[in-house]
């Protein structure tokens, strides 16, 4: 098996990978929302906002899978200007949704900190 073919499988793996985390945390997304809903059903608003986040997490996981595989394949397989360019592109869109999902989890950007509370400062003998 030749370097070119090896990494291939790799890309294609990883591509697998991607798909199969985005399919994996739907599903439990959707189980453990169910199963919120089922055990109390006065907390629909709690159970929709953490079913957004655990399904969004998934879909930035796979998300980041799916760059990762396209980087592999780009580079190792097919190192040409116009296989460069459109690595870009995808990149580009790819981490715009990124971006936006990570909004859309944390009400954040991905570069600004969270909001930590201010440590107490040490009570002084005396």
């Amino acid at each position: 098996m030749s370097f070119q073919e090896s990494m291939e499988l790799v890309g294609e793996a990883v591509d697998v990978a991607g798909v199969v985390a985005i399919v994996i945390g739907t599903v439990v997304a959707s189980l453990l929302a169910g199963r919120e809903l089922l055990g109390r059903s006065d907390k629909g608003r709690e159970t929709y906002e953490s079913y957004r986040q655990r399904l969004g997490r998934s879909i930035l996981l796979g998300l980041e899978l799916l760059v990762a595989a396209d980087i592999i394949k780009t580079v190792a397989i097919t190192p040409t200007f116009e296989s460069v360019g459109v690595l870009a592109l995808i990149v580009l869109v790819r981490t715009f949704l990124s971006w936006t999902l990570e909004l859309e989890i944390t009400g954040r950007w991905p570069w600004q900190k969270e909001h930590e509370e201010p440590a107490p400062l040490p009570q002084q003998a005396g």
